[in-house]
């Protein structure tokens, strides 16, 4: 009997969205390839702002989707926060990659004053800027550590992903991150952060790019279905 698995999607859904179909098709396309039912619904970021401890332990697993700027910032940190502090498989793509680190500033690093260029693009302490070049529909080589968890998914030092994003981490702030346990582990051609994770947590990463576009029924993708196992309770 295929086993069932409930997956908690951080973001405000808009059918219209091509990243938010990708994410819905490709969750279930690799729920299928493992063999296990899935149950998978969209929490918006409105909905997440107050106590939400009840709401989000019904999940196996979050995954916070692109879609920045959310209806509500603070409900997708409160979301994020909880699937760090909680240890709850999490995987953030684009924009939910961006609230990460965001989210990681404020209540790790104590840095309470941290913006996001999209939200507020005169603020002084930006710890999301836009790229130096849009990755707006580009396929991309990321270079991965050989000492990270994610190389274990992969088993390659160098991949090639798809993106649909114009904003990254300030390169100013990237040491700072990696140096405080927010661990850079795929980075571009020039050294800019393109995955981050928590080694001490089960499964926690971000990624810039977005896993969904480039998983197919025939290939799904190695970072979604390790998710997916993790989620369910089985070894990555």
């Amino acid at each position: 009997m295929s086993s069932l698995i409930k997956i908690g999607v951080i973001g405000d859904f808009d059918k219209e969205r091509a990243s938010h179909k990708a994410t819905n098709e490709a969750l279930q396309h690799c729920a299928g390839y493992l063999k296990m039912k899935l149950d998978l619904q969209w929490l918006s970021t409105e909905s997440l702002e107050g106590d939400i401890d009840k709401k989000m332990s019904n999940f196996d697993g979050l995954w916070c989707a692109p879609g920045s700027p959310y209806k509500s910032m603070k409900g997708a940190i409160n979301a994020i926060r909880f699937a760090r502090e909680k240890d709850y498989p999490f995987i953030g793509t684009c924009g939910g990659f961006q609230h990460a680190v965001i989210e990681y500033a404020q209540n790790i690093l104590k840095l309470n004053d941290v913006r996001h260029e999209e939200y507020n693009p005169d603020a002084s302490n930006l710890f999301i800027t836009a790229l130096s070049c849009s990755l707006i529909g580009e396929t991309r080589k990321i270079f991965i550590k050989q000492s990270s968890k994610i190389f274990n998914f992969y088993c390659k030092t160098e991949v090639e992903e798809r993106y649909n994003c114009n904003f990254g981490v300030n390169p100013k702030y990237q040491n700072l991150i990696n140096e405080n346990g927010f661990k850079v582990v795929g980075t571009d051609e020039k050294g800019e952060a393109r995955i981050l994770e928590l080694p001490h947590n089960k499964f926690y990463i971000a990624t810039l790019f977005q896993p969904q576009l480039s998983s197919t029924p025939a290939n799904p993708h190695k970072l979604i279905l390790a998710y997916l196992r993790c989620a369910s309770g089985l070894p990555v």
